[in-house]
């Protein structure tokens, strides 16, 4: 896996005192287990990488199915630029990695890097920056694959990239036994 260049830049915009941003130039930040965390608009997501459009259906379960076209870089690209702290030469240690994603609204969403890398689920998830032709005003969260729209987030607050750590041992079992919790 290539290493891209510098990650993007991003420009300050800055309100008037007493004034609120304009929705589209909200920053939403990736952190974590990163060599460069980014703090990114709507804008700077498209500008700066390829725009991609996943047409989904997904059943809302209060309105029932619902059709969209989505359109954004692909998230994948958007963390390698931020710079992934891990091997990329060994699949393993890519296979431990995480994202939480994280909504102006509250909610919140986790996936696995490996569901995103090329060499495992290569899922076509997206920081969407537009809706069935219209732009929107903060980045939402598209996994084209999920039939439930449960982690589809509004307006990106923030991604978290990193491990999580692994499970205790449970006392009294021998390490990798597993126990039957039901």
């Amino acid at each position: 896996m290539s290493r891209p260049g510098p990650p993007p830049r991003t420009t300050a915009v800055r309100p008037h005192p007493g004034e609120a941003l304009p929705a589209g130039h909200r920053r939403f930040l990736i952190r974590g287990q990163l060599r460069c965390p980014l703090a990114l608009t709507v804008a700077d997501l498209r500008e700066r990488w390829p725009q991609r459009r996943a047409e989904v259906v997904f059943d809302c379960a209060t309105n029932g199915p619902q059709h969209h076209t989505f359109e954004g870089p692909l998230l994948r690209e958007v963390i390698d630029a931020a710079g992934p702290a891990f091997d990329a030469r060994r699949r393993k240690d890519r296979s431990r990695y995480l994202l939480a994603v994280t909504g102006g609204d509250g909610h919140h969403a986790v996936l696995s890097w490996a569901e995103l890398d090329a060499d495992f689920g290569d899922a076509p998830v997206l920081p969407a920056t537009a809706m069935d032709g219209r732009a929107l005003d903060g980045s939402q969260l598209v996994v084209p694959s999920d039939r439930c729209g449960a982690r589809y987030i509004s307006a990106l607050t923030g991604i978290w990239f990193g491990t999580c750590a692994p499970p205790e041992p449970v006392p009294g079992l021998p390490s990798g036994d597993l126990v039957d919790s039901s």
